[in-house]
């Protein structure tokens, strides 16, 4: 029996789901990106997705879009997703084409759709704040606003984009606010990410973006109209013969970039809704390991270990043999059929770095 929820009105939701996740090597593929696998329980962090989006807006308003390698095994990972709701990009080409291709697309369905993106590959932990921070987001977009939902961060963190907040209060809702966004910042150094802490002002950019979708379309005729006129071409012939060959012959035309960069950066109009909702990136073996379950030890473990004297490390087998482990601490072993990573957990970020050695001189299937 179908759980009941009470959906946004006119609310679409569209989870991008591109990347390889190389910092995730050797479990996480091209062929199988972290968002197909399950690292967190029994479905995979695209199902997840699906799931805490379902509670806001029913299945046939969900859209994925995603690269052609991909697209069979999210539909069969996804069977309530409508065939016709998963989009298909030729090639990468940043979120900015991606995000505005969808927002054509819905926009066309639906002219007074809300559009609200979430990545496929992240972890959330508290699905009541995601939703309050959800619907506060909402009605901030309603007024006009490109809005962005800003995490309070929890350490100095370095590999992660900021979002500085004013005191400027947008909206307000029971459940919780949406004010002024400042500016957006790239990756900063350590000593800089302290003084954002210290600050009180500055939030985690996590990727998650809500506007009207004519908001979203007014913004990209002023700062990208060749994306505009990219995704309007490419969205005239959805449903026609002539799709095909008009997706194909556009998109190799359009900029490479991401919404953050091409629009959000340079927005009139844009808003932060701070929350804390108990998200992750699942972004390296170190991380993934801070959300597994973690023995007396302070050892993540998935698979068959017996281990002596290990301590504060991560050890993930996919089952085909037993692993033991004697006077280790701080340290990542995935052992899968054909490859096998040991790496200091505090360089958990280098990993890309293996898989960046082994492209042109490697089997295609290790990478």
């Amino acid at each position: 029996m179908r759980e009941e929820h009470t959906y946004i009105d006119h609310l679409w939701a569209v989870i991008p789901a591109g990347g390889s996740g190389t910092r995730l090597w050797p479990l996480s593929r091209a062929a199988r990106p972290k968002f197909l696998l399950p690292l967190l329980g029994s479905r995979s962090l695209i199902q997840q997705t699906f799931d805490r989006v379902s509670t806001l807006t029913p299945p046939d308003q969900i859209v994925v879009v995603c690269g052609p390698a991909h697209a069979a095994a999210i539909a069969r990972q996804l069977p309530e997703l409508p065939e016709g709701n998963i989009i298909i990009e030729p090639t990468p080409n940043g979120t900015g084409p991606a995000l505005a291709l969808a927002n054509a697309l819905i926009q066309k369905a639906d002219p007074l759709a809300i559009m609200a993106s979430f990545h496929a590959d992240h972890d959330i932990s508290d699905l009541g704040a995601f939703q309050r921070a959800t619907r506060t987001a909402v009605a901030a977009a309603r007024l006009g606003d490109l809005v962005t939902i800003g995490l309070t961060p929890t350490r100095p963190e370095t590999g992660y984009g900021y979002i500085e907040r004013t005191d400027d209060l947008r909206t307000e809702t029971s459940e919780g606010a949406a004010y002024r966004a400042a500016r957006f910042v790239e990756k900063p150094d350590e000593a800089t990410a302290k003084e954002y802490i210290s600050s009180g002002r500055f939030l985690w950019n996590a990727g998650m973006f809500i506007w009207r979708v004519d908001s979203l379309t007014s913004e990209l005729r002023q700062l990208q109209p060749l994306i505009l006129a990219g995704v309007t071409d490419i969205a005239d012939s959805w449903g026609k013969r002539e799709r095909e060959r008009v997706l194909a012959q556009t998109w190799s035309t359009l900029p490479n970039i991401t919404i953050d960069v091409g629009v959000m950066e340079h927005a009139q109009r844009v808003a932060v809704v701070p929350s804390e909702m108990g998200w992750s990136d699942v972004g390296d073996w170190h991380g993934l390991g801070e959300l597994l379950a973690q023995d007396a030890q302070g050892n993540a473990i998935n698979g068959d270990l017996v281990q002596i004297d290990t301590t504060n490390s991560v050890v993930w087998s996919s089952g085909h043999r037993k692993i033991a482990t004697i006077g280790i601490d701080n340290v990542v072993i995935v052992d899968t059929p054909d490859a096998l990573l040991v790496v200091d957990r505090n360089r958990g970020q280098d990993v890309k770095l293996v898989v960046d050695r082994l492209k042109g001189e490697a089997d295609p299937r290790l990478l």
